[in-house]
């Protein structure tokens, strides 16, 4: 073999030396590029969930800022139109409306002070970015606001009781009396509502603002009791106990036979009772002729009608304010009296927000059922102007003394 041959033969031995690790590179190579293909493709696929997931956050987010918004607009909404109403028709300027007129600014504040900071809260998933001192000024005014709201419906449960249980309560009622009703209803609500930024709550108020990022009113054991009571549990009691009491006058009224001494006048609503001479009229056109069976039928299917109004109208009333409020009340006191009790965030929002939702009913209710504030909201939404004759408002007062308001 020649020296050529041999240079050759370690030439071809170092070209295949070459091509095998170039072979063995190429498929690890390719093996990494899988690997880092799969990777990838796992990542891809891990990250898309996330990506739904915070997808699925912003619809709910724009969903409750949607509906809270709502709920805001037709408070401030609802309660202006009551306002203009009494305003603008001289016949629902009584002293019963006046405190219809107040308890629509007190729910006016709610929408205005209190729903748009409640809001905001939500929204940021109640975490409190506004500081301490925010948060006392916002809870005292929510306590201030929802407290006016409900003793302003004690206030106007006790007035229809006097003038359906007392015949000659509309002579003595004066604005005297009914501005101080309407004065102790807001003295209560300040003194409930400023007790906390005098010194009235828990410790570790502080440090729950600030470090927690929740604001709540104080947690204060006796503070909770005493708010608890005044502003819920209390009213509660005289509401019930006072719509009761009207409820059997009225059905004892309705039932009544010619030649008892009660006179069917103290059904009228509030706003029509005022006018004592329609009272007297109507204690004459009641008078029932022959009584023949046909008429006695007749008369005692009107009585079960009456009597069926009457109980829903009062248990519309009553039942509105029970299911708006008592669930947030329960939870409030239970919360304070037992601190390990911690509520899910997404259900103390719920009852909050469903006691919020009083003040947006309370317009509908406390109107709906007088033939003046409908006539009053056709003028302003259809610009209707009837005049309104002495017979038309005698002839309404009668028709409404089936509703018991």
């Amino acid at each position: 073999m020649t020296e050529n041959d041999v240079i050759l033969d370690d030439t071809e031995d170092d070209i295949l030396h070459l091509f095998q690790n170039w072979s063995q590179n190429f498929t690890i190579c390719t093996t990494k590029c899988n690997n880092t293909s799969t990777f990838l493709n796992d990542d891809v696929q891990n990250q898309e969930p996330s990506l739904i997931i915070h997808e699925h956050d912003m619809l709910n987010l724009v969903f409750l800022s949607i509906l809270l918004s709502f709920i805001i607009l037709t408070t401030i909404a609802g309660n202006i139109f009551v306002l203009v109403a009494i305003i603008r028709e001289r016949n629902l300027q009584t002293l019963s409306n006046y405190l219809v007129f107040s308890l629509a600014i007190a729910d006016l504040m709610v929408a205005c002070l209190v729903m748009p900071i409640g809001a905001q809260y939500e929204v940021m998933n109640q975490e409190w970015l506004l500081g301490s001192v925010m948060c006392e000024i916002w809870t005292s005014g929510d306590v201030l606001c929802c407290t006016a709201s409900i003793l302003h419906l004690v206030a106007i449960a006790v007035d229809r009781y006097c003038a359906v249980t007392n015949i000659n309560y509309m002579q003595y009622r004066s604005p005297r009396r009914v501005g101080f009703m309407i004065g102790t209803v807001w003295s209560v609500s300040f003194l409930v509502s400023f007790a906390p930024i005098f010194g009235w709550k828990d410790e570790e108020f502080l440090e729950r603002v600030q470090k927690e990022k929740k604001c709540l009113v104080s947690q204060d054991i006796g503070y909770q009791i005493f708010a608890t009571c005044a502003t819920f549990y209390v009213p509660l009691i005289i509401i019930l106990i006072l719509y009761w009491r009207i409820y059997q006058v009225v059905r004892k009224r309705i039932r009544h036979r010619p030649g008892n001494a009660i006179r069917p006048a103290a059904l009228l609503p509030l706003v029509c009772a005022e006018n004592i001479t329609d009272m007297a009229s109507l204690n004459g056109s009641t008078k029932m002729g022959s009584a023949t069976k046909q008429r006695q039928k007749n008369r005692g299917n009107l009585e079960s009608k009456r009597e069926k109004k009457a109980a829903k109208t009062l248990a519309i009333i009553t039942g509105v304010f029970v299911v708006c409020w008592l669930p947030f009340f329960v939870m409030a006191l239970l919360m304070s009296l037992c601190p390990t009790l911690v509520p899910d965030a997404k259900l103390f929002s719920l009852f909050l927000w469903l006691g919020y939702a009083n003040s947006t009913l309370n317009p509908l209710i406390y109107t709906v059922f007088s033939p003046d504030f409908r006539k009053a909201f056709s003028k302003l939404f259809c610009g209707q102007n009837q005049p309104v004759t002495v017979r038309s408002s005698r002839l309404r007062c009668m028709s409404t003394a089936d509703t018991v308001f």
